[in-house]
């Protein structure tokens, strides 16, 4: 009988002078809503099973479709369906094998507003994370008149892959960032892949001078590259009638078009992963394009596709050489996803790589992935800026968070430089990072010979904070530091010269029971130095170590039940020394 009056209540609640509902048979169910706000609220419940939701407007004969986990038995966040654009008209949202939510269909709403929780467990404080929903790849960095762009893979209707979208943000200092609505949205062709955005300077392409077009791949029955341009500074986007540019031409993993102005010859030169190679494509105009070149190497990493190339050129002692960025999944250095370079001669139409010591890895911790650099910076700056995706595959969907999942890494500065042996790529954080810090806690230098704990000296910084120190040697080969908490959780960094080895194990660094592969003791190669300069970024569920100035570099995302509040220190047997011991307050 409860049940019956349940089920009653619910249908009742479905029932009103703004909205209608009608249930067929029990795998679909259609709600319907005269607009007269600006968004509609879906329920959503974590362990719900994925079933398509078909929108359809009155007077509309393009009915779009997304995957939803409506609320079955209890509602755990909510998402946003923006209707704005249709208000006064009416709106039937039709969900397919539905099965027994009625709690879901009765708490559908209309509102002019949408909160969200910002400050729950494990949301970064100065890295880039999405309002709301699931995030994975960088998109179209780009700068343009003040504005740092940044479009990323973006699921607006859930927490996990899926329905991809580019979401946008944008900031004038690459640390604060402001919402805008979704750039690109699923059509004909299929999903939003990833992809690049450039300023036709030039008017190239005619649709307009300094028109900012975004090139991605459209993801349907088969992987295309398409275009869209903005002449309102990244606001709105108009797709090109003419899509999809690049056609499939029978290639599985057809996609992640980076397009730059090539000087040399005179040309838009798109790098774009097919399998495992990367295949370079030019065009006078953005709209035609003609394969110049590919580019496979026997000796690069192999075990996964590649994804998300980037080419760039990089000046090393007045000379100019050419970065290739490829990411890779699976098949990183640690496990699962991770990026690769090369470096060498590009003319224009070809990549030669320089002979070198072939897997070469820009991050070897376990959350650095798909990154590429930023577009159309200005002369007078010449940095090259890079974003990566602060998570892996392995365990991405599977993260600790509720309301949101994944985060970006810091935005970070590339140079070239000679490690003794050959020429590397490193990345440090950008100078804009660094003006975040605010306060500064001087530690004393201390001398290790086994063991030390300086206990609640992070106390005060509420698990967003930076280590800078120098660490001297001496006689000691395996030593290290650690972030630990009044849990007992614990972070711990060793640098292993038996091994020639930087190790990050973070098998008690807090949650970890989300998935088996998140478990895990990173390793980094580590050159034999007198000393090493370290430098720890860490905001709430993130760690990102450079030493070096950038010559080894680790990005681990972290879970600790409470934030670390200590620093600890160890040595092996021998003893070491850490200096200029520096705790920053990052604002």
């Amino acid at each position: 009988m409860k049940k019956i009056l349940q089920i009653l209540i619910a249908l009742f609640l479905i029932l009103s002078t703004s909205c209608h509902s009608q249930q067929n048979d029990k795998s679909k169910a259609t709600v319907e809503f005269n607009i007269e706000s600006s968004y509609l609220l879906i329920p959503i419940e974590e362990s719900a099973p994925d079933i398509k939701m078909n929108i359809h407007y009155s007077g509309d004969k393009n009915p779009e479709a997304f995957y939803v986990r409506l609320a079955n038995s209890k509602i755990d966040y909510w998402v946003k369906l923006d209707v704005k654009q249709h208000k006064g008209q009416r709106v039937s949202l039709a969900f397919e094998n539905t099965g027994s939510s009625a709690l879901g269909l009765s708490n559908i709403k209309a509102s002019d507003r949408f909160e969200f929780e910002y400050n729950e467990n494990y949301r970064p404080q100065f890295h880039f994370s999405p309002e709301y929903g699931w995030m994975n790849d960088p998109n179209g960095l780009v700068y343009l008149d003040g504005e740092y762009h940044l479009f990323y893979q973006y699921n607006p209707y859930g927490n996990k892959w899926g329905n991809m979208h580019w979401g946008h943000a944008v900031s004038t200092d690459l640390t604060s960032w402001t919402y805008l609505p979704t750039a690109l949205g699923i059509d004909s062709l299929g999903d939003i892949f990833s992809g690049s955005a450039v300023v036709d300077v030039n008017n190239t392409a005619g649709f307009g001078k300094n028109a900012m077009v975004a090139i991605f791949t459209s993801n349907g029955k088969t992987q295309q590259q398409s275009i869209a341009y903005s002449t309102d500074k990244g606001r709105t986007f108009t797709k090109y009638s003419g899509n999809p540019v690049i056609p499939n031409p029978g290639i599985t993993d057809f996609r992640d078009p980076k397009v730059s102005w090539n000087e040399q010859s005179k040309q838009w030169v798109m790098a774009l992963a097919t399998k495992q190679t990367i295949t370079f494509y030019g065009s006078p105009n953005l709209k035609n394009w003609t394969k110049l070149s590919e580019f496979a190497s026997e000796s690069g990493a192999h075990g996964g596709v590649w994804e998300c190339p980037d080419l760039f050129p990089l000046t090393y002692e007045g000379k100019t050489k050419w970065v290739l960025l490829v990411s890779i999944n699976p098949g990183g250095p640690n496990g699962g996803s991770a990026t690769q370079y090369f470096i060498g001669d590009f003319d224009g139409k070809t990549f030669i790589a320089d002979n070198l010591p072939y897997p070469l890895w820009m991050d070897y911790g376990r959350d650095n992935y798909a990154g590429v650099t930023f577009s159309n910076i200005p002369q007078n700056d010449g940095r090259r800026i890079f974003i990566g995706w602060m998570s892996n595959w392995d365990y991405a969907n599977d993260v600790p968070t509720k309301n949101f999942r994944s985060a970006m890494t810091v935005p970070r500065e590339l140079m070239l430089k000679n490690n003794g042996k050959h020429l590397i790529l490193t990345n440090t954080p950008a100078r804009e990072v660094t003006a975040l810090r605010g306060k500064v806690k001087s530690v004393a230098s201390q001398s290790i010979h086994k063991e030390k704990l300086l206990p609640d000296v992070l106390s005060s910084f509420k698990g967003k904070f930076e280590i800078e120190m120098t660490i001297q040697r001496q006689n000691s080969k395996i030593w290290g530091f650690g972030l630990t908490n009044n849990d007992g959780d614990y972070l711990n960094f060793t640098f292993d010269l038996e091994q020639n080895i930087l190790k990050v194990d973070r098998r008690n660094c807090g949650l970890n029971d989300f998935n088996r592969k998140y478990v895990s003791e990173p390793i980094a190669p580590l050159a034999t130095r007198e000393s090493y300069k370290v430098r720890l970024l860490v905001d709430k569920a993130s760690t990102e170590i450079f030493i070096n100035d950038g010559e080894t570099v680790m990005t681990n995302i972290v879970f600790p039940t409470q934030n670390y509040s200590s620093l600890s220190f160890f040595a092996l047997n021998q003893s070491w020394k850490a200096e200029d011991i520096k705790i920053y307050e990052i604002n």
